[in-house]
């Protein structure tokens, strides 16, 4: 199994690049994230990867760290996450970006993803729910947000974080205002108040 490679990039396009290493060229597909962080053809770089053999073809899926592998391969694991959607979702978001919406299941922001529908979101984030941990620590904050969702209310603080994250919010800063705004006026507030007591919280960050 090839876990990582480490050569000169010789070539890259949208969504993977040609890493020589030792005089032998590895087409390695990648998200877009990952090939943002890595410098342009002609300069040396280290991928991590993971290789992917089936009846007809083996493939390398590269990552810009060992946590984006893990993630690619966690999202495997739902049914109707195949390497493209897997790689579509690294794309769109950040990988605490990706745990922070799946503890606070939030199916919207895992939605913007090209190729990920509403029921297949909505699959990913129960699916995952309890196994993103492991690997992928939440925030103080965001952590207490998500254990709060399992109140009586809770579509109320996970659509008030999707709201300010469409506003242009991070994933992680709407979820610790949200929750700062929980703990001052309580867990049972409907989506818009929390929003306004949210912008606030960040307005006075």
């Amino acid at each position: 199994m090839i876990a990582k490679l480490k050569g000169r990039i010789d070539a890259a396009g949208a969504d993977w690049l040609v890493i020589d290493v030792n005089g032998v060229g590895y087409h390695v597909a990648c998200s877009s994230r990952t090939l943002a962080s890595l410098p342009g053809p002609g300069e040396f770089a280290e991928i991590h990867t993971e290789m992917l053999v089936s009846q007809d073809m083996i493939r390398l899926v590269g990552f810009a760290t060992v946590n984006e592998r893990e993630w690619f391969r966690l999202l495997q694991s739902v049914q109707g996450v195949g390497t493209k959607v897997a790689l579509a979702i690294l794309s769109t978001l950040s990988t605490p970006e990706i745990g922070n919406a799946i503890a606070l299941q939030d199916k919207a922001m895992i939605g913007r993803a090209n190729g990920v529908g509403k029921k297949l979101a909505e699959r990913i984030v129960l699916e995952l729910k309890d196994k993103t941990p492991a690997f992928a620590p939440l925030s103080q904050d965001v952590a207490k947000l998500a254990a709060e969702l399992d109140a009586p209310r809770p579509t109320a603080a996970a659509d008030a974080v999707s709201a300010l994250v469409n506003l242009g919010y991070g994933q992680a800063q709407a979820g610790a205002a949200v929750s700062a705004a929980m703990r001052k006026a309580g867990d049972d507030q409907p989506t818009e108040k929390l929003i306004r007591l949210a912008l606030k919280e960040l307005a006075l960050a």
